[in-house]
């Protein structure tokens, strides 16, 4: 019961940092401010999620579900390493194309 709860914690958090990037996305006036809540919002929200997933899985133990979650536990490492570091690149790119970061007045918003 108590893991029950705990994974729908974890399930509906991650849902709301998921929210929340989306919201930053839609919101925000430029390239470079969209990409802060995309890079940080969605990391945590994938971390919640797979987290919940991997305690839910693990009950009952059995050699099978601490094999699966063990691989959600893999592929939430590679998610907290690979999207932060997606995100600089593709800012990185997009400083070096020239895209300049909006400033307040700019008429772009």
């Amino acid at each position: 019961m108590v893991i029950a709860l705990l994974v729908i914690v974890c399930v509906v958090a991650g849902l709301l940092f998921f929210a929340g990037g989306t919201l930053g996305l839609l919101r925000f006036p430029d390239f470079y401010s969209r990409l802060h809540p995309a890079g940080k919002l969605d990391t945590m929200g994938a971390l919640m999620v797979l987290l919940g997933l991997g305690l839910h899985q693990l009950f009952p133990l059995t050699l099978d579900s601490v094999l699966t979650g063990l691989k959600l536990m893999l592929i939430l490492v590679f998610i907290f390493l690979a999207s932060p570091t997606a995100t600089h690149a593709i800012m990185d790119a997009g400083f070096r194309a020239g895209l300049e970061p909006w400033k307040k007045g700019d008429p772009r918003r």
